[in-house]
């Protein structure tokens, strides 16, 4: 293919090679472009991009570990999934791929030891330049080169970054326009965003995260707690939506929906905070849920279902994609029950059994050891219940829905108190607003550990 001229003394770069490439947000047309560096940058064009002018676009920057690998320490996969969405959803737009941007510019290997740095305490500037390397290495001139070779004039921005913005104008690329991309933040890469913004002047996020829910605004960071796991167990966050009436479903369990989109969003963006999400096989088979944050830009957590006998079907919604799913049983469980789920792809775990199912001292001790730092668990009422009777829970999280059931499935269970006095204390409370529910947050004082001669055991509901 012809090089494409340069323009004002500016290197010329290549288009190499092009091909149709579904993806889940439809069809894009792939362009490679070479570059005088030697980096090859992959265009991604949906529909015509007529006289160029007010091009919805993204320059995304290469990031192996957040897009290929799904690393928590970073935005960058949820953001180039977004950007190719919100490109998707209007019919007409670019996203461009930035090879050579790997950790700002610095590249793989320094990317690694900057990650060493960063859990010594350092944020993610001064980790670079602890390393001797600047805090920002990349430039956008090959993207300006790119967009004007597409015959791309002035461009609708996706992204955060200003610096992006100047980069373009720069070399003759107008800007109308920047839309921050929004993300759901993770315990591990909230610190990471805040210095986003703080040291390197990025925009605030905005889109599809908790700051633009309507009613009002509610920070999940806060809702989560600070999350300190201990060596023997996650930090666990206990969340579950209710009615007025203390039932988290009717009598023939039927739980959807008690509570609101605003609030179910809501509870998508914690399970993006979290490290993995926990439910028992009942819920499972009764709500059939999908334990995704497919209604924010964020990272789908490990999804955890207690079955002690494995009776999860192979038709069950967390086996259909792509995010990971690990289900805990007895040791006596099937194995060729085991073997058909493990050929799905999901992970199968032993665990010690007990009368109520499996220990949650054991399911807590295994979690931790597979690197899970905080737990969200999400039911259903026995796995609340045996959470609470094992000491388990460092903070909970209650939707109150504006609706009467009558009878129905409780949250709890017995806990075996007898006196008022006896009774789980709940601290440090916060109100917040979801649509027409509200979210109560509190802290369990000194433990939730219970007065119980019952084995702690799975919650099948």
């Amino acid at each position: 293919m012809a090089a494409t001229s340069s323009q004002r003394g500016r290197p010329s770069i290549r288009e190499v090679a092009s091909a149709p490439m579904p993806t889940a947000y439809g069809e894009f047309g792939a362009r490679a472009f070479e570059t005088p560096s030697g980096h090859v940058h992959l265009a991604l064009v949906l529909g015509a991009i007529g006289d160029g002018g007010s091009v919805l676009t993204r320059l995304h920057s290469e990031c192996l570990t957040g897009d290929a690998l799904g690393s928590l320490r970073c935005d960058c996969g949820a953001q180039l999934r977004s950007a190719l969405r919100t490109v998707a959803a209007e019919g007409r737009g670019v996203v461009l791929y930035l090879n050579g941007h790997e950790g700002r510019g610095i590249g793989l290997v320094d990317k690694l030891r900057a990650y060493v740095e960063q859990d010594a305490g350092a944020d993610t500037v001064d980790a670079n330049l602890r390393l001797g390397l600047d805090a920002d290495l990349r430039s956008y001139d090959d993207a300006a080169a790119v967009l004007r070779a597409l015959g791309v004039r002035s461009v609708r921005l996706l992204s955060n970054n200003p610096a992006k913005a100047d980069g373009l104008q720069r070399n003759g690329v107008a800007v109308e326009s920047m839309r921050a991309l929004g993300t759901a933040a993770h315990r591990r890469n909230r610190a990471y965003l805040e210095t986003k913004q703080a040291r390197l002047g990025h925009h605030r996020p905005a889109g599809n995260t908790l700051e633009e829910l309507p009613a009002a605004p509610i920070d999940v960071g806060r809702l989560l707690g600070p999350q300190r796991p201990r060596a023997d167990r996650p930090s666990v966050v206990l969340k579950y939506a209710q009615t007025v009436d203390g039932r988290i479903a009717t009598r023939t369990g039927d739980a959807k929906w008690i509570s609101g989109e605003p609030e179910r969003r809501v509870a998508h963006a914690m399970r993006a905070g979290c490290d993995a999400v926990l439910v028992g096989a009942r819920t499972m088979l009764q709500d059939d849920p999908q334990l995704t944050v497919r209604m924010v830009a964020g990272a789908s957590p490990l999804r955890v279902v207690l079955d002690s006998t494995l009776r999860t079907p192979l038709t069950a919604k967390v086996l259909s994609d792509d995010a990971a799913t690990l289900i805990l049983c007895r040791p006596d469980a099937d194995p060729a029950r085991r073997r058909e789920l493990a050929a799905t792809g999901v992970m199968v775990r032993e665990v010690a059994g007990g009368p109520g199912g499996l220990r949650i001292e054991d399911v807590l001790r295994l979690l931790r050891s597979l690197g899970v730092a905080s737990l969200l668990v999400e039911g259903g009422g026995r796995v609340i219940t045996s959470m609470l009777q094992a000491g388990a829970v460092d903070r909970v999280v209650v939707s109150v829905a504006p609706t009467i059931i009558g009878a129905g499935v409780d949250a709890v269970g017995p806990l075996g108190i007898s006196r008022v006095s006896e009774g789980i204390r709940l601290v440090n409370r916060s109100v917040y607003l979801a649509g027409e529910d509200v979210l109560l947050s509190f802290d369990v004082a000194n433990g939730s550990a219970v007065p119980s001669t019952e084995n702690h055991g799975e919650a099948e509901r």
